[in-house]
Parts: C-alpha cells; structure tokens; sequence
C-alpha cells in the first residue's frame, strides 16, 4: 500500500508484543512488595486459530487472559486486535469465566440478548441470532429458563452462546470448563471443538489441562513459572477429531508434562 500501512487481512487477529505486568501487594504494617506477574510476553494468533495457553500454577496465564481482555491493566507493551490498539474492555473480544457468570434475573434468551444490545444489534434481528446460538450450544426448549434452573454445564453453554452471538473478533475462555464434573467438561469440550470448526472462531483458551488443551487447540503456548514468560509455543501436528490414544497425542501429552514440571504434578 502506498501509505506503508498493511492491509488488515495480511494482519494476525491478535498481537501482544513486549507484554510486562507487575502490581504491589499490601503486606500489612506498611509493607509493600512488588510482584513481576509476566514478562516479555510476544503472541500472535491468525483469524481461526485455536490456541490455548497452559503453565504452573500462579504463572500468569489468568492475568495475561484479563490483560487482553482489557479488565486488567498492563504495566508495558501492546495489544492490537488486526490493527486497533486495545488499552480497555471492547465488544471486539468475547469472555467465558471460569465462574459462572450469568445474570440471574435474566432468562437464557435474555442474557443472549443482553449482549446483542450492547454491540447495537437492532431488536427486530435478535430472536433469530438467539434462536441459533442456542441451538449451537444444544440448549433448544431452554431459552425461558432462569440461570438457577440449570446444571453448572448448562449454565456455561449459555455463557459460550452469549459470548459467541455478537461475532466478536478474538474469544477469550479462562479456564471455562475448570469447575466441571470429568463427563459435563468432556460433553462441553466436544461442543467447543464442534462450534469452532462450524465458527472459525478466533480462540485463546487458558487451561491447567495438558489433555485439554491437546484436545482443542491448534497451538499450546507454555508459561514459566512467575514471571511468566513464554517458554514454548508448539504448534500440534494431528489430526482432528483428537484422539487421547494415538500415539502422537500421547507424545505431546508426556513432552509437555516435562516441560511443566513432570507426571507428578498433576499436569495431565
């Protein structure tokens, strides 16, 4: 281009570059000390990619989602979604929580339609965006019911429908499916690797699961120990649908569990 810019679609979705954080903590009587939560993170991630992000526990991997995010402040660095410079929250990036964060006064249908709203999306149009994300997520016959009528699983459906409705640029899950059962978190696994390829959603997924992330992810991006810094970025080389039992799986799944610590940690 003649002005020397790139053209947005030669551009990755996201980019973090140089990417520090650090915060005081109160210690009482006066104390305060200084914690280097991440340092020198560099990422990029192209439109469809599924990446997630596993560490050590406390390594950052939570606070860098929150970063990009926008609802916590970094202390250096960028953040650009294609070419925009990201300082605060945005309706260009979607947010599952590991809590299940849901309006309780607000029926399914009703916190679907809470963020169609909030990106301006005219009401004569929502029924049928809602109709579909429901339905997406398999919730079909759910769509009057209020948040405390549903399991935890379900409950997290909705918050990947909601997050999914208004197409926002870059997903962000932090650790969504952490609090479920081992059947619910394989149920809803299956569900997010179905509506990503049905989506090409662009996803960042943070997990304390070695098995997960193989699973999903198209990348597995490794964090240190505190601070967090980016000491692995494998792109996986295996077919889809996963299999936990193919060799190569298994491989990966022992080479990263090394690299975070070992099999007794608890990593897999």
């Amino acid at each position: 281009m003649g002005d020397g810019t790139l053209s947005t679609a030669t551009l990755p979705k996201l980019v973090v570059k140089d990417l520090d954080k650090t915060y005081t903590v109160d210690e009482g009587g006066g104390k305060l000390s200084h914690v280097h939560a991440l340092k020198g993170i560099n990422l990029e991630v192209q439109e469809g990619e599924f990446v997630s992000i596993i560490g050590p526990s406390g390594c950052g991997k939570s606070t860098l989602l929150m970063i990009l995010a926008g609802l916590y402040p970094k202390t250096s660095g960028q953040i650009l979604i294609g070419d925009k410079r990201i300082e605060g929250p945005g309706m260009d990036r979607g947010v599952v929580f590991q809590e299940f964060a849901l309006f309780p006064w607000l029926t399914v249908e009703g916190n679907i339609r809470f963020a169609l709203s909030q990106k301006g999306i005219p009401q004569g149009k929502q029924k049928g965006i809602v109709d579909k994300y429901i339905e997406l997520v398999g919730l079909r016959g759910f769509g009057k019911v209020y948040p405390f009528r549903l399991s935890g699983g379900m409950k997290q459906r909705v918050a990947v429908a909601r997050a999914l409705a208004y197409e926002p640029e870059v997903l962000l899950m932090d650790e969504p499916f952490g609090q479920l059962d081992a059947p619910t978190r394989g149920s809803l696994q299956k569900m997010l690797n179905e509506i990503w390829e049905r989506t090409n959603a662009t996803i960042l997924f943070v997990t304390h699961s070695i098995k997960e992330a193989l699973y999903l992810s198209d990348r597995v991006v490794v964090l240190s120990c505190r601070p967090g810094t980016i000491v692995e970025d494998l792109r996986l080389d295996l077919p889809r649908p996963r299999d936990p039992w193919d060799q190569k799986f298994i491989d990966y799944q022992h080479r990263l569990a090394v690299l975070l610590g070992g099999e007794e940690a608890g990593f897999f």
